[in-house]
Parts: structure tokens; sequence; C-alpha cells
């Protein structure tokens, strides 16, 4: 069995806002002019991450289905005088990178990771195997516009940030990965930040061979 304490964790839920609104609405949380060339799933995972204050001895998974469909979306617009801002900005690990480069954080390592119906549970025992004193499980996506079409971006936008580790002094939660005969669960990124967000125990199978189990204090 895999398990770690929660110490800390962190969400964002900005509905329906643009990209502007998210821009706006935390610009006093990055430095000044910072915000200019970040994208909305940039500026949330900063947002979630700053107060998880992490270190260089710190494990980062980080979990998205989609990441960045705005600034995808944008660079395959720019054809044919493609755009390299919007290039560099669209690439998966993007949304933590902006973060870690612009705040010059180093951590020791960084699992950027992709996945369907599974990512939950192939993130999580990334997380729950790190060899760090503290991992910290984030992850997030953007809502999409015309790529939403195609079934190729994420139908919300939604961040957040978790801090784990073994230690139960403080701790505010547990998660749990355990060998199960379960069939496979229905468990996506979307229904995992709910309950995080909403502090709620969850008891499934997120996929075959495999028990989660969240519980809070």
């Amino acid at each position: 069995m895999l398990a770690a304490y929660i110490h800390a964790v962190a969400t964002d839920d900005p509905g329906a806002e643009e990209p502007a609104g998210t821009r706006e609405r935390l610009k006093d949380r990055f430095p000044r002019g910072a915000t200019r060339r970040m994208t909305q799933l940039g500026l949330l995972m900063g947002a979630v991450l700053d107060p998880l204050r992490l270190t260089e001895m710190d494990t980062v998974v980080y979990a998205s289905e989609f990441a960045e469909s705005r600034a995808l979306e944008g660079f395959l617009d720019s054809f044919p005088s493609a755009s390299p801002t919007l290039f560099q900005t669209s690439i998966h690990p993007s949304a933590v990178q902006q973060w870690l480069i612009q705040r010059q954080q180093a951590v020791r390592t960084f699992f950027p990771m992709t996945g369907g119906p599974h990512l939950v549970a192939q993130a999580l025992q990334v997380a729950l195997l790190a060899d760090t004193p503290r991992s910290i499980f984030c992850g997030g996506d953007e809502r999409g516009t015309w790529l939403l079409e195609a079934g190729a971006a994420s139908m919300r936008t939604f961040a957040f940030a978790l801090a784990l580790s073994r230690d139960p002094l403080g701790a505010m939660g547990e998660i749990k990965l355990a060998p199960s005969d379960h069939a496979s669960g229905d468990l996506s990124l979307q229904r995992f930040f709910d309950a995080l967000q909403g502090r709620e125990s969850l008891a499934l199978s997120p996929t075959a061979g495999l028990w989660l189990t969240l519980d809070w204090r």
C-alpha cells in the first residue's frame, strides 16, 4: 500500500472567467509585468502553488489532460506566421514551468504527466513513491474554445495543489492507494479536483487493480 498525509491544499475554480479576467484577478500575486505573457492555467497554477512554499528538496508531480488549450489554439491560429511565444506556452508542462522559472525556484524532481481516465491514479502513484521528504501533487486544465469541437480541450478551467508527506503531525487528511480486485472506476481529474475543493472523502477504484481512499480530519 502507498500512503501519504495531506498537509496543505489550494484550489482555484474560476468558472466561466475568461483569461483576461483571471489575469486581472491574480495580477497582484505576481511581479509587476510578469502576467502579460502567462497563460490562464499558468496564472492559476502559480496561485495554488505559491501558498505551498516549494523548496529545492520537493518532488513536483503535475497532471493535466489537455494543459494550455487557449495557448495551443492561439498558436495554431497564428499560422502561417507561427508565434514562438505561443508555441513555448502551449507545451504540456508550461503552466508549472511559467511559475518555477519566474521565481527561479528549483525543485528536486519534476514529473509532468498527461493521460485520460487513469491519469489521477498514475500521477498519484508517482507522487506517493517519491523519495523526497515532501511531494507536491498539482494539476488542472484550461477551458478551450474551438478545440472543444474536436474533443481536444477541457470543458472546464480549474487548478489544484496539495502537499504530501509521511509525517502525520499536523496533517489535515490522508490519501492511500492499495491493491484491489475491483473493476476500474471513474475518477477524472475534474472529479478529483471537486473532492479536494469540497473536502469530500473518496473510496473508489480509479483504475483496475487499485483502491483509492481520501479522508479528511
